[in-house]
């Protein structure tokens, strides 16, 4: 495919929605489900464990499955990046588009080797996806040997890990969201009332599973965008946060980004926030083109504005311990595109980002 052809697709996914995404995965079953441990030996000897406890080949990590009745390894919990909707592993073929964007590679290279990436329904609601990501988890740990998972989610992907900790909390140690509509976004409800027809949303389902099918590894029958739409509207979200509670076992934590020339103000403000949060407090993002009308949307207005990221505003991206604001844009958080900086004045990236947010649930215990 040229080029300029995959740019045009993947700037319309990524812009469709609340977007997210996967990096590259190597499947532990050989599936589109990713994983790589490598288990090389941290400062505790944990990844040094599993690898031992793991013996013999499956697919490409060289680890197989651990006994069932073999003690569960503790912290430090191997990552988990969850994508969000609009979530791909390889975009249409292209395999130089990844998300999130060179993160994994990144985290392996600064010691973080047992990190898994897996792919999800790109187009569900996040009972769906949710149960696909715990599938996946399951099947990680019986791999690596630990007891529990910290899952790092954007957008989307934040809502599924949610529902896997709703449901499983005995797998998940924490979860870090990054952007991810806790409260919904007014986008959702735009896009219900233009195209409000049950049929209409029927047809585009349709089309999604006809023409998303080759572009899109995990598009399957039970595929619907419609879903995620309505459960990011006010009235969907509102419904998913009084069914899908917190667990008392599992710290939540919460980071959202803010756009368009905009400190933050109030929302963003949080005394105590980490270094890695707190020291690009004065950085300033010029949003993408390709926000450029639902930031508008989103934002309030010169007297009452709103910081947005272009999706997501951040009063509905705080969630569990609120950690603060990057200078990001929906896009910006996990790299895209193709890794591109978030402006000629922003000094924030997002691999340094996702690097130290994982030391700091490190840090925390997790």
């Amino acid at each position: 495919m040229p080029r300029s052809a995959a740019i045009l697709l993947l700037t319309t996914a990524l812009t469709t929605g609340a977007c997210g995404g996967t990096d590259e995965a190597t499947s532990a079953t050989g599936g589109s489900g990713g994983m790589d441990a490598a288990a090389e030996g941290s400062d505790d000897g944990s990844a040094g464990q599993a690898g031992a406890a793991a013996s013999g080949g499956v697919g490409d990590s060289g680890l197989g499955d651990v006994g069932v009745d073999a003690p569960k390894l503790g912290p430090p919990y191997p990552i988990v990046l969850a994508h969000g909707f609009f979530g791909f592993e390889q975009f249409a073929g292209v395999n130089f588009v990844t998300y999130f964007y060179q993160v994994k590679d990144d985290l392996a290279q600064h010691g973080e080797s047992l990190v898994l990436t897996p792919a999800v329904d790109p187009f569900n609601d996040s009972h769906f996806r949710g149960a696909e990501l715990e599938k996946h988890i399951e099947e990680y740990l019986a791999v690596t040997g630990h007891a529990k998972v910290n899952i790092i989610g954007h957008s989307q992907g934040g809502l599924d890990a949610r529902v896997v900790a709703h449901r499983r909390p005995d797998l998940v140690s924490a979860v870090a969201t990054v952007a991810t509509p806790h409260g919904g976004t007014p986008v959702a409800d735009i896009v219900l009332k233009i195209v409000p027809n049950a049929n209409a949303q029927g047809f585009i389902d349709w089309l999604v599973k006809r023409v998303g099918a080759p572009l899109y590894d995990a598009v399957g029958n039970e595929t619907a965008v419609s879903k995620p739409m309505h459960l990011f509207s006010a009235a969907g979200i509102a419904a998913f946060n009084a069914e899908i509670t917190d667990q008392p076992s599992v710290r939540y934590y919460s980071v959202t980004g803010r756009s368009d020339w905009h400190l933050g103000g109030k929302d963003c403000d949080v005394p105590a926030a980490p270094p890695f949060i707190a020291k690009y407090k004065t950085e300033l993002d010029p949003i993408d083109p390709l926000f450029a009308l639902t930031e508008a949307l989103l934002d309030g207005g010169v007297l009452n504005p709103y910081p947005n990221d272009g999706l997501v505003r951040v009063k509905d991206a705080k969630w569990g311990s609120f950690l603060g604001c990057i200078p990001a844009d929906h896009l910006d958080e996990v790299g895209q595109l193709f890794g591109d900086v978030p402006g000629l004045t922003n000094g924030w990236r997002h691999k340094e980002f996702y690097r130290e947010l994982v030391a700091y649930l490190r840090a925390q215990g997790h």
